[in-house]
């Protein structure tokens, strides 16, 4: 079986199309699967929206997306784990490219994105050269991130002591259980962040983050 797990903060906006997205993609694929939504403090119809696209609702306090995707992966049933952003749309490609690769044994794995709608300038110029790093250095972005659930376990799961970069420590664990894999397939993640943010605000942001300061989440889950 399949598990998909979607960590949510205030996703009402978009939620619906990434589970629809992911019911189509799947739906052409001779194998079960469940849709694990896992609703972090959201104050909007998130959780409301999810129930209604047929998934599995999980409700959690930790604005912290490590812990949240681990919750989710506590109660998937499937042997096969993949993580997904709430604002991601998966494509089929990309799901029978992921399940191909664990099927021929790869432990892990993540492919690049692409962003939606018009772009800034910078953030045009981060989608063309972030695949060819992601893919020298085998480093799956967070919001399509697969693996075995057997992987998953023996590589401890995601670092709650972490609250940025943790899918990077993960890629890193996952790496050190077999072969993992990045998929020349794409998904299609919002760049309504980049849309909202110049450069130099993202870079004051990673700032904070790097210095530790907690505040730097008010990015993802606002005050």
């Amino acid at each position: 079986m399949i598990s998909f797990i979607i960590p949510a903060h205030n996703e009402q906006e978009l939620i619906g199309g990434t589970l629809s997205a992911l019911h189509q993609a799947t739906s052409a694929l001779d194998e079960p699967y469940e849709l694990i939504v896992v609703d972090d403090a959201s104050t909007d119809r998130t959780g409301a929206i999810a129930q209604e696209h047929g998934a599995i609702l999980i409700a959690v306090n930790n604005r912290q997306i490590a812990a949240t995707r681990n919750a989710g992966a506590r109660t998937a049933n499937g042997d096969k784990f993949f993580f997904v952003d709430a604002d991601t749309m998966v494509t089929e490609q990309a799901l029978r490219a992921a399940i191909r690769a664990l099927r021929r044994g790869a432990v892990g794995g993540g492919c690049a994105t692409r962003f939606d709608g018009q772009m800034p300038v910078y953030a045009m110029v981060l989608e063309r050269l972030l695949p060819p790093i992601l893919h020298v250095f085998a480093l799956a972005p967070g919001c399509f991130l697969f693996c075995t659930r057997k992987a998953y376990l023996a590589a401890g799961g995601f670092n709650e002591a972490m609250y940025w970069g943790e899918e990077v420590a993960f890629c890193r664990r996952l790496k050190g259980q077999g072969r993992f894999v990045m998929l020349r397939e794409f998904v299609i993640t919002s760049g309504r962040k980049l849309r909202s943010h110049t450069a130099l605000g993202l870079l004051r942001v990673a700032a904070r983050l790097a210095l530790k300061r907690h505040g730097a989440l008010e990015y993802w889950y606002g005050r």
